[in-house]
C-alpha cells in the first residue's frame, strides 16, 4: 500500500508574497487585504471581508517593493473558499478569471 501524501489539487506553483492588496467586490467599494500567495491561476488573500463562494471580485495587488516603479497587478478572482482565522480575519482563496 502506498502511504504517500495526497496529491495537491493546485497544479501551479504558488509563491508566498505578503503584499498589500485591495478587494473590490462592487464598483466604488474597496476592502483592505493582504495577498499571501500568488500563482498563475489563483491567489490567497487575508481580509475582514466574507465573500460568497463563486462571487467574482476585482483584486488589486501592490508591488512587493515600494521602491519599484511598477503599476499594481489587477485581476478578477472567482472565490473558491473562505475560512475564518483566529485573528478575526478570513483567508480567501480563488482562481483568476479572464
Amino acid at each position: 500500500m502506498d502511504h504517500a501524501a495526497p496529491r495537491d489539487r493546485r497544479l501551479d506553483r504558488r509563491i508566498p508574497v505578503g503584499c498589500p492588496a485591495c478587494i473590490r467586490p462592487n464598483e466604488g467599494e474597496e476592502i483592505t487585504a493582504e495577498c499571501t500567495e500568488l500563482s498563475v491561476s489563483g491567489m490567497t488573500l487575508r481580509a475582514s471581508y466574507v465573500p460568497i463562494e463563486g462571487e467574482v471580485v476585482e483584486v488589486v495587488i501592490a508591488s512587493p517593493n515600494d521602491s519599484m516603479d511598477r503599476p499594481p497587478l489587477v485581476k478578477r478572482l472567482r472565490i473558491i473558499r473562505c475560512h475564518a482565522l483566529d485573528s478575526g480575519q478570513y483567508e480567501i482563496g480563488g482562481s483568476i478569471v479572464h
